[in-house]
């Protein structure tokens, strides 16, 4: 009792947590706190009346419990500063010292509102004043008040569910700099999609070992255990010692045990209590990340630490098995998408400027660092797709082992020419040659018809296919498989994508034996047959390897077209474009590959070079004085017509986004 006295005299009465806490303090009697009583001595009224606790009884006299309720909102609370869970109401007690004023010949000594610091007690009478206060301690590192650091009583744990899994989250459980495990809501695309890729694996072989390296809550290898059962063994690994302890308190939650240690797992094996059935085994682990995958193999690896992955792509080819999965997870957007581009110079060691497709170019950036990364370990990769959203970046990849397979995957990251005036783009040639004006290869004519530099080279990056048609399909059906309703829409546009059609329908059987991959052959196995690997770590390499895959040669032709142009971004002056599906139609019907993207809602993935692009769009668009909406077929004019109204609005653009030259 005496401990919480202290406790409560180091506390201000102005600072607490709910409004309700506020309120309460109206019903303290005299011999529950000293302080209390002696700045206000009304709180208990005959008449079921309490006075306010922050204000003097000449200021706010003793009213009914509804009138208080909204005289403390509106007042206290409403103006309140927020700190770490914690409100700093504004106080009208005598609580700092205030000069006189004096009127004629009378002395009044008003007192003013303030604010009392839950750092150093200071008093504060204006709010921005008390904002930039606080924000002065938290720059210098002085976060920690003196009643929160002696409370025992931690902030309560809240409870959350995503995919039939529950998981225990931190107070401020989504801002990283305030909590150990951080918990992004937002990321459940990103969670569904890694999830589909190891079914789809586990269809290959069992059982998989896999990693979560960053576990923070452990959400995602709780999901992967909890749903694949005996097909995946999963090893969820945090450096923060509080980020472990709750991945083990969530995995008890879930009623799945936790393997600490070999020597542990018979002690550990009675923990569930009576009634709970035991799902599944996962090991928990505090290490680097980097040390972790130094040490064990894996068939499946996923990267998402906070910010980018380059410092963790060497370990995880280190000893990632042949035919493994490296799925590589992005959130620095902020110099992927140009933003800082001296950041992306500085992780990636790539050239990048901000255009039309840079989502696309951001994916490209992350499998060319990917790329390079296996290429050090004599590993090649084959990407299965790519996907670049608002929040992240996310690259899956297959492992194929050998240094014939690095290098063809070394030869597939390239060097990009990119004009800057109408935003055509092509890959540079391969070749040891110095081409003596490289500008030649790109398609239009800004380089002849305008004086100086008009493109820049970008890169290096990856230059080949971004999506594999097989493993989407199988993707697909488990998402079916197991009722993931939100990602389907978005696989089936990456199957669009991945064969660049305009429209088709997607049916994805549900018993795959044999699927065809590009470039690999990949033969699954039923759910009877699992008896493919012996004892862990050791596989029947031979027999099972060359059943598995057989390497085929890759169809170049059948990949889909790199990069693709916003129709928004090239429509005619003066001209009402057509829907983007019949526009879809136009370039299919004039012999082009077409089909939409998700890396842009409004994007046109195609083949056709921008000159044809913007003659199809200037054929099939109406002119605004019509005043109509109509995409009727407009009067055909000639060619020539077509191509210099083209050419015209490009260089109209060009001069009216004042575009820098380089």
């Amino acid at each position: 009792m005496k401990n919480r006295l202290n406790i409560f005299k180091q506390r201000h009465i102005s600072i607490q947590r709910q409004l309700a806490d506020l309120e309460k303090l109206a019903f303290v009697t005299e011999g529950d706190c000293d302080s209390a009583n002696s700045l206000n001595s009304d709180n208990l009224d005959a008449g079921n009346k309490q006075a306010c606790p922050l204000c003097p009884k000449e200021k706010f006299r003793a009213c009914n419990s509804h009138k208080l309720h909204r005289h403390l909102q509106n007042l206290h609370w409403k103006v309140s500063v927020e700190f770490e869970g914690y409100r700093m109401c504004i106080c009208h007690l005598p609580c700092r010292p205030v000069k006189p004023n004096i009127i004629g010949e009378q002395i009044s000594s008003k007192m003013g509102a303030h604010y009392h610091c839950i750092i150093c007690s200071a008093t504060i009478t204006r709010r921005t004043d008390m904002l930039g206060h606080v924000r002065r301690h938290v720059n210098k590192g002085e976060t920690k008040s003196r009643y929160i650091a002696a409370s025992a009583a931690k902030p309560p744990k809240e409870i959350l569910k995503e995919a039939d899994t529950d998981v225990q989250v931190c107070p401020n459980y989504t801002v990283p700099q305030k909590t150990d495990s951080y918990f992004n809501p937002k990321m459940k695309l990103n969670r569904q999609l890694i999830f589909c890729t190891l079914a789809a694996l586990a269809k290959e072989r069992k059982p998989l070992e896999c990693l979560d390296a960053f576990g923070a809550t452990g959400i995602m290898g709780l999901q992967w255990a909890k749903h694949l059962g005996n097909a995946v063994k999963v090893t969820i690994n945090d450096l923060n010692e509080n980020s472990v302890t709750l991945i083990q308190e969530n995995c008890h939650l879930n009623k799945l045990k936790v393997v600490v240690d070999s020597k542990e797992k018979e002690e550990r094996e009675d923990i569930l209590e009576e009634g709970e059935e035991n799902l599944g085994n996962i090991k928990v682990t505090k290490m680097d990340a980097n040390v972790l995958m130094h040490l064990r193999s894996f068939d499946f690896i996923h990267l998402d630490p906070f910010g980018t992955s380059v410092n963790y792509l060497d370990s995880a080819f280190r000893n990632i098995r042949n035919l493994g999965i490296v799925s590589v997870t992005s959130t620095d957007i902020s110099s992927l998408y140009a933003k800082a581009q001296h950041v992306a110079r500085r992780h990636y060691g790539c050239n990048i400027v901000r255009t039309e497709y840079y989502k696309e170019l951001a994916a490209r950036i992350v499998v060319a660092a990917v790329a390079r990364a296996a290429a050090r370990c004599n590993k090649g990769i084959e990407v299965l797709f790519a996907v670049a959203l608002e929040h992240f970046v996310l690259v899956v990849v297959r492992v194929l082992r050998g240094p014939t397979s690095a290098d063809e995957t070394a030869k597939k990251i390239q060097y990009l020419i990119h004009c800057q005036w109408c935003e055509e783009r092509i890959f540079q040639k391969d070749g040891n040659m110095v081409e003596e004006n490289p500008y030649r290869q790109l398609p239009c004519n800004c380089h002849g018809s305008m004086p100086g530099k008009t493109a820049i080279e970008l890169g290096p990056l990856w230059s080949s296919s971004l999506f594999n048609t097989g493993f989407l399909k199988r993707m697909l059906s488990e998402s079916l498989h197991h009722g993931l309703d939100d990602i389907q829409t978005l696989i089936k546009t990456l199957i669009f994508e991945s064969e660049c059609t305009p429209q088709f329908s997607v049916h994805a059987p549900s018993n795959l034996n044999k699927q065809e991959e590009c470039g690999v052959f990949i033969k699954t196995t039923d759910d009877t047959t699992t008896d493919s690997h012996s004892a862990q770590g050791k596989r029947k390499s031979n027999e099972t390897t060359a059943n598995l895959v057989k390497r085929q040669k890759t169809d170049v032709n059948t990949e889909h077209p790199p990069f693709y142009y916003n129709i928004h971004r090239h429509s005619i002056k003066g001209m009402n474009m057509p829907k983007l599906k019949k526009f879809l139609c136009y370039l299919s019907q004039a012999g082009f590959r077409v089909s939409r993207t998700h890396f842009d809602p409004m994007g046109v993935r195609t083949d056709a070079p921008l000159m044809q692009f913007k003659s199809i769009l200037l054929k099939y668009s109406t002119p605004t004085y019509t005043g109509g909406q109509s995409e009727g077929h407009v009067q055909p004019a000639s060619e020539d017509t077509v191509a210099d109204r083209v050419e015209m609005s490009v260089n109209d653009k060009a001069e009216a986004g004042g575009c820098r030259r380089w």
